[in-house]
């Protein structure tokens, strides 16, 4: 009968826990040591190429606004708002104008500027944008209308330029006061005018030379002056110039007070079509009746006007991530209708001037990946710029993983094995006959103390198994051998 196992002996459940916790360490262990060189190789590569293309942009961009208070710095505020929500900070550079703003991204000072169609223009058109795609400078896609505004004081009109004929009477011809109320039909009636031309750096006074020289006035047939928007409309505003001239958004303070001035209209070009014929970069638009204010009919009938489109431009080396993200921004903020367009007619890449970047080219005319509508923009971002590298990754690691398997089993297994050495020199002295079977016996209870504690998967049992039936097989021939002993000496 078989003697009761002694306490020590006995299997409690904290020490099969123990038991299975220190199993799944080691096959833990045994995996990650196997699948080790596969991971770090694995690993060394993603970070290279992670320093190679430095996914992650900068914390801060510059964005070159135009003047403070004007349309431009408004819009600025908002992408400033928008980009924060990313974790973007956006420096907004004011500067004289839209010229002014091309010239801050040629010069390096800015990321990323607002710049109004024409603003290239010095002299041929076409060398001016060569000149400044070749320099890497790239557009994220034309954002809105910037219309040609001529606000001016009927009362100040010539009556003789409006009927087509000159403002000199002749010397015989007593002359006449302006008539009161006359609208301004032609650019031609500005002749003899007080104008301001706005700021230097905003475009408008080299734009208005050239359509004032078509139409054969020169900078002697009338008054200029270069006010910047709010002084010039209180100088109108107080009879102190005839005419002032902007080119800017609706959303701008000045014109939006000047559109719901009495006393101040703003000029319908018929000639529109004829002047953006002659001048590309410039098209024609339309302010529909009642588009400012409804109850009151202002404007009590539509209005053809002149206009440009306002593109945000970038540089090649602002981080194709900023570059990204402040195109999918412009999606969101300038997608609407507006005064002269509907909804999604901008952003758009047909009226750029300049190459559009790949980044603005998919942003609006593409469709956003899934995860980009679905992640935050680092993980997105990230994911948009690795995943080249992780799919190539994939593709080396998937055969390298093949010897992760037959390491692991081999790394088990050698648990196991490396005792059969023992084994086997215990049976070779056994065979000779030369030690003591009494040494030989306690060599294999030690042999299987060991092997009763090696700890393997249950996939591999069979080896641990087969191991201590080797042990017990030498051991019973031991015995067997220690037994025939006297008989054989006798």
């Amino acid at each position: 009968m078989a003697e009761p196992r002694s306490p020590e002996h006995r299997t409690t459940p904290m020490r099969r826990t123990r038991l299975a916790l220190q199993g799944w360490l080691l096959s833990v262990r045994d995996m990650l040591t196997s699948a080790g060189p596969v991971l770090l190789l694995a690993a060394g590569l993603l970070v290279g190429a992670y320093v190679w293309l430095d996914p992650q942009p900068p914390r801060s961009v510059t964005l070159a606004t135009g003047p403070a208070g004007s349309a431009y710095a408004e819009f600025g505020q908002r992408y400033a708002q928008a980009l924060k929500q990313d974790g973007i900070r956006v420096e907004l550079l004011h500067t004289d104008g839209p010229a002014a703003s091309l010239q801050a991204l040629r010069d390096g000072d800015a990321d990323v500027a607002f710049v109004r169609g024409g603003s290239s223009q010095a002299g041929d058109a076409d060398a001016a944008n060569n000149n400044d795609a070749d320099a890497g400078i790239m557009s994220l896609g034309a954002l809105f209308y910037e219309p040609l505004w001529v606000f001016y004081r009927p009362g100040a009109v010539n009556v003789a330029s409006a009927k087509g004929g000159s403002a000199k009477a002749p010397a015989q011809a007593p002359v006449k006061a302006p008539a009161p109320d006359v609208r301004l039909t032609s650019l031609t009636q500005l002749q003899g005018l007080r104008i301001n031309l706005d700021q230097p750096g905003s475009g408008v006074p080299e734009l208005m030379q050239r359509l004032l020289q078509a139409n054969g006035l020169g900078p002697d047939t009338f008054t200029a002056s270069n006010l910047p928007p709010d002084a010039a409309t209180e100088a109108l505003l107080a009879g102190q110039i005839d005419a002032l001239v902007l080119m800017t958004a609706p959303e701008s303070p000045a014109v939006q007070r000047l559109l719901r001035q009495s006393g101040v209209a703003l000029a319908d070009l018929p000639q529109a079509d004829a002047l953006a014929r002659r001048f590309p970069f410039l098209q024609t638009v339309t302010l529909p009746r009642g588009m400012v204010d409804l109850a009151r009919d202002l404007p009590p009938d539509d209005i053809g006007l002149l206009t440009t489109t306002t593109a945000l431009l970038t540089h090649e080396d602002t981080h194709p991530a900023l570059r990204q993200l402040f195109a999918q921004t412009a999606q969101k903020l300038h997608g609407g209708a507006g005064w002269f367009n509907g909804v999604r007619d901008f952003p758009n890449t047909r009226t750029s001037e300049l190459p559009v970047s790949p980044e603005g080219d998919r942003a609006i005319n593409g469709t956003p990946p899934f995860w980009q509508r679905h992640l935050p923009f680092w993980a997105s971002n990230l994911l948009e710029r690795m995943w080249l590298v992780i799919g190539g990754l994939i593709v080396l690691l998937l055969p390298l993983s093949r010897v992760v398997p037959p390491l692991y089993t081999y790394r088990v297994r050698q648990r196991v094995f490396r005792w059969y050495a023992r084994l086997r020199a215990v049976e070779a002295r056994l065979d000779e006959g030369e030690t003591n079977a009494s040494e030989l016996l306690d060599e294999l209870d030690e042999l299987d103390r060991v092997a009763s504690q090696i700890t393997v998967p249950l996939a591999h049992a069979d080896e641990l198994y087969a191991l201590r039936n080797n042990i017990e097989g030498a051991r019973r021939r031991l015995l067997a051998r220690r037994d025939q002993a006297p008989a054989f000496v006798s």
